[in-house]
């Protein structure tokens, strides 16, 4: 191994409690930080406003983004935030806000503070931005120099967090594990940080199984328990973990580049990130010919609800322009399934798709 690992551990302080946002403007003063701005959406800063504190020493400004981490929102923002003379941006909200924010600090060299309203990602963890473009088409994903200076989760935030959200996060951290670990046996040696994430990444897993069902549960009865915030905090800092301490020999593979290739079909418009992950898993397994584990997977995909079937992206096996779309762009130059399969070609994607929708017309739940 000649890489240079590039080990980002995580944001500079974290935690995970009741009322901790309460400390923000304390924790802004030790950092002689006196002029903020707040980046958020709509929705997201009406379910935190209750729980942020009445600033009285810091100025505070609020600018609601346009709805996409994008170049143009980048440029925009940080314009916006430069003239102001802010000196530290927060983001209040989902992955799409938070990697926006993280993108925004690198640009302008300022200090960025993250308050997670969902659990759908581990953007509130990860130095790493997904960019798409202004109409929520993946662009590429960025890799800053700076990590986040603080992370804060207020639990009562995210139990005000949709259902569906918790879900993607399952299925995007679900990868973690199969993507990482087939990155990892690609390789003849590896280095105690790589072994670290290998870890973390089978640490998302198991936890994942054994406690998604009744935290999803839980969620939906507005109750804070131990299985829940197992979850949560699997799906932001464990899964953090993995690309933090493996970098590129753990970051992303397979299912990641399938996921890319289905945010160019308005069909699929419906799912989150996670959802187009989740489903993405299914083809990089059949891809693999780890059907074995394919089938070992399928219940649990069942107990919580993820996409297996076309049907449940939108597609139908008859509509192959749609599906030949997404295997095309899922082997664009640059995409990260050739980090798995070198010489991949569009037709051995379709087919993956194909034989998945057989499999799963012919499973006996």
């Amino acid at each position: 191994m000649e890489h240079l690992l590039e080990v980002r551990s995580g944001p500079t302080n974290y935690a995970c409690e009741y009322n901790i946002l309460q400390t923000l403007e304390t924790k802004l003063q030790t950092g002689n930080i006196q002029k903020v701005l707040f980046v958020h959406g709509e929705k997201s800063l009406e379910v935190a406003k209750p729980y942020l504190p009445q600033f009285e020493y810091i100025e505070a400004l609020f600018t609601t983004y346009n709805g996409e981490c994008s170049d143009t929102e980048i440029t925009r923002i940080s314009q916006f935030a430069v003239e102001s003379n802010i000196e530290a941006v927060i983001g209040i909200g989902g992955g799409k806000v938070l990697d926006l924010v993280k993108s925004i600090g690198n640009k302008i060299n300022l200090d960025t503070i993250l308050i997670p309203t969902l659990a759908s990602t581990c953007a509130a963890w990860t130095p790493l931005s997904v960019i798409y473009d202004d109409n929520g088409a993946y662009v590429r994903y960025d890799i800053h120099h700076k990590s986040a200076w603080i992370t804060m989760i207020e639990p009562r935030i995210l139990l005000n967090s949709p259902l569906n959200f918790l879900r993607a996060g399952i299925g995007d951290t679900l990868a973690k594990w199969y993507e990482g670990n087939a990155l990892v046996e690609r390789l003849e040696e590896t280095s105690v940080c790589i072994d670290l994430a290998h870890l973390s990444a089978k640490q998302c897993k198991s936890v994942l199984i054994e406690n998604s069902m009744q935290a999803l549960t839980d969620l939906e009865n507005g109750s804070w328990t131990n299985a829940l915030k197992r979850v949560i905090e699997t799906n932001i800092v464990t899964s953090g973990l993995v690309g933090g301490f493996g970098d590129q020999y753990l970051r992303i593979a397979g299912a990641h580049s399938i996921h890319n290739g289905m945010t160019k079909i308005p069909h699929t418009h419906h799912l989150l990130h996670g959802e187009k992950v989740a489903y993405g898993i299914l083809v990089q397994l059949v891809l693999e010919n780890k059907f074995e584990e394919l089938e070992q997977l399928l219940p649990f995909y069942e107990s919580v609800h993820l996409p297996s079937t076309l049907a449940d992206i939108g597609l139908t096996i008859n509509q192959q322009a749609e599906l030949l779309q997404i295997a095309r762009f899922a082997v664009q130059p640059g995409e990260d399934i050739y980090l798995l399969f070198p010489n991949i070609t569009v037709d051995e994607v379709l087919k993956a798709m194909t034989e998945l929708e057989s499999l799963m017309t012919n499973y006996v739940k």
